[in-house]
């Protein structure tokens, strides 16, 4: 009865030399998952992007064969992790180019600009948390005053400090009349705020206003930020003290940043990208383990907050998500099909206020989960959260706000009106589909000049280590430099007859060696491919299309434009005269560009210690007019269009098509 049962064995991975059990037919892939070890695998283990390679040292395994692994990396032991199964115990290396960097996670953002309260900053509101204790003093009831202990209570934190209506939790209820008598009717209440008024969610016995914290957290794809903030000791209890009114010389909770912390998203060993993950959600058990990896990775990051600050987990009164609409789903154990499959409907866009706990979070039990809204499949709360923290809704000037990524997407508006569409750009500003791309690790080639005499390169890479591969700033640069020098045309095709051993012809076509493998760490050439230069080309184009599209919807060109406004740990490190060259950002002046970091963070945090930041990012969901891209016909003919370096209308690039005819005339 046993004969076909698995057979058990041990894979070892280096270089973090661990051992873990595994069963005979497991995928190397697979069981890197289940030990926590990150293998890079943007397909999602589908044998197609090659990015999950590994070094057999020892052992015993079946590997399909791959195009991404040549003869020489063969004989040599690489495989493909997704690609091999276990048929005894092994040891296998992970190689540095498919490991993950969490050091990078530190870099310091520089020049990020945060608007100035002229400009339509709303950071100055003073903190009234949405979460906060209260502390009343009651009269106790008499035969004259016989009301319920609720209305009581109620009634005094009203009174105390211009809240209306409150109810409160069945679980509050129950135990509301003990605990107002054995507190001598003096007591504290943890109020929540929702759509329709507030909520006592706890009641304590005495005054327990001192250390109330919040946590904000940003569930991007790739990385999940995690910010402490200090809300204070309560609302002030102050008679008739409303909102409106003002705080009238009194002191606020600070919102200060107690500590910050980040991570990679468990989730990217399931793929890197949202389809990937959406596919792996619909396998059996497949929604559960991505909830409950990217609930690890945020109870990791509370786990290290709390230790660094000596907060009690206790003291935290709510936690804010914001996070693009899959992200979300995944967190609340949401099936998320639908969002890929036209005519692409989440299942959810608004949320309201959850209990934390009961999403698995580890916090206290009345801690409160507040996810900020959504607008369609591929405009998230991430960003609402952005276009909340960057303040474009508050005043007349005509913004245009752009997160880069894997899914660009672009909103356009001012505080009457908003604009917002979602470009399936593709990865490869965040290294996929290009041979030699990766993230903005360590080792990664982030800026890059060519002269355009020798027609050789100049490198910088993060934390000027030997380098590994390109990155999104670095393949900007690169495909700038390579333009302007005459090396590539407009259509991305290299100049067959220039005169550098650097150019040269392969079996896979054509390409450009940036480096060679004796200055590398991974021991290869590091090449740009005419591939990869068509899908950074469809990226950039996919980006500049949907702001047309957007800019014609609105009546407006380019120039009518004040600010742009260019969010995410990605976008600050773009060169924008780089990113003018190649089209991928309009062709106005430096000043009107700005970059206001993760916005999605700076948004949970406002909404964290702001109850009307709460509700203005309820108002700027409903504002936003979606416009679906995938069926729109303007949108394929400005892509079309948008296929060439920096475009098919040198009207819209005058600066860029003049200074690339003087280049022309230098080299003659």
């Amino acid at each position: 009865m046993f004969k076909d049962m698995p057979r058990e064995y041990r894979i070892r991975f280096l270089p973090i030399d661990r051992l873990f059990p595994a069963r005979e037919n497991q995928s190397i892939l697979e069981l890197a998952m289940d030990a926590g070890v990150h293998i890079n695998a943007s397909c999602g283990g589908n044998g197609v992007c090659g990015k999950c390679k590994v070094r057999l040292t020892e052992g015993n395994i079946t590997s399909l064969p791959s195009a991404a692994i040549g003869e020489d990396e063969y004989s040599e032991g690489f495989r493909l992790a997704c690609q091999s199964l276990v048929k005894g115990d092994v040891t296998v290396e992970i190689p540095l180019e498919s490991q993950i960097d969490k050091a990078i996670l530190t870099r310091t953002e520089k020049d990020t600009h945060i608007f100035s309260n002229s400009e339509g900053r709303i950071f100055q509101a003073p903190t009234i948390p949405l979460v906060s204790n209260v502390y009343v003093e009651l009269s106790e009831p008499t035969l004259n005053d016989n009301r319920a202990d609720l209305d009581r209570l109620t009634r005094g934190i009203s009174d105390c400090v211009g809240l209306a209506p409150v109810t409160a939790t069945l679980e509050v209820i129950r135990g509301l009349g003990k605990i107002l008598r054995d507190g001598g009717w003096k007591v504290t209440a943890t109020v929540a705020g929702h759509s329709e008024g507030y909520e006592i969610v706890g009641v304590d016995s005495g005054n327990k206003l001192d250390g109330q914290y919040a946590v904000a957290i940003d569930i991007g794809t790739t990385t999940v930020w995690a910010r402490l903030l200090d809300i204070g000791c309560g609302w002030p209890g102050v008679k008739n003290l409303k909102p409106e009114r003002g705080w009238e010389g009194k002191q606020p909770a600070s919102g200060q940043v107690i500590a910050e912390a980040a991570d990679y998203n468990g989730q990217i060993s399931y793929g890197e990208d949202v389809i990937s993950r959406i596919v792996y959600a619909r396998k059996k058990g497949g929604l559960k383990k991505l909830q409950s990896t990217v609930m690890k990775t945020i109870n990791e990051l509370i786990d290290g907050l709390l230790a660094r600050s000596g907060v009690d987990r206790e003291q935290i009164l709510l936690v804010s998500f914001a996070g693009n609409t899959t992200m979300i789903h995944l967190l609340l154990d949401i099936d998320p099909t639908h969002i890929m499959l036209a005519p692409y409907t989440p299942q959810a866009t608004h949320f309201g206020r959850l209990k934390a706990r009961e999403l698995g979070v580890n916090v206290g039990e009345r801690t409160s989960a507040y996810v900020l809204p959504c607008v369609s499949s591929y405009v998230g709360g991430d960003i609402v959260s952005g276009v909340l923290a960057s303040g474009m809704t508050e005043d007349e000037s005509i913004r245009l706000f752009m997160d880069i990524g894997t899914n660009g997407e672009i909103v356009l508006g001012n505080k009457d009106w908003l604009l917002s569409a979602s470009c399936s750009a593709g990865p490869a500003f965040e290294g996929g589909g290009i041979q030699f791309g990766t993230r903005a690790s360590r080792g990664a080639i982030e800026r890059v000049r060519i002269n355009p005499a020798s027609f050789e390169p100049m490198i910088f890479t993060v934390e000027r280590a030997r380098p590994t591969g390109i990155c999104g700033s670095g393949l900007i640069d690169l495909v700038a430099g390579l333009l302007e020098a005459g090396l590539i045309d407009e259509r991305g095709k290299f100049a067959r007859d220039a005169a550098t051993s650097r150019l040269r012809e392969k079996t896979t076509g054509w390409e450009y060696v940036v480096c060679y493998a004796s200055e590398t760490q991974i021991d290869q050439d590091i090449v740009i491919t005419e591939v990869d230069l068509d899908n950074l080309i469809r990226t950039k184009a996919a980006m500049f299309a949907g702001t047309k599209v957007l800019l014609d919807r609105a009546g407006l060109d380019f120039r009518e434009i004040d600010t742009i406004i260019i969010a995410g740990g990605f976008g600050h490190y773009i060169d924008t005269e780089k990113a003018k060259t190649i089209g991928l950002l309009p062709e106005l002046p430096n000043e009107r560009f700005r970059f206001i970091g993760n916005g999605s963070l700076a948004g949970a945090h406002l909404v964290a210690v702001n109850r009307d930041c709460w509700k203005r990012a309820e108002e700027i969901s409903r504002m936003i007019t979606n416009v679906e891209l995938s069926s729109n016909n303007r949108f394929m003919d400005e892509f079309v269009a948008a296929m060439f370096l920096p475009h098919t209308d040198r009207r819209l690039f005058p600066e860029v098509t003049a200074r690339r005819e003087r280049y022309k005339k230098c080299r003659k």
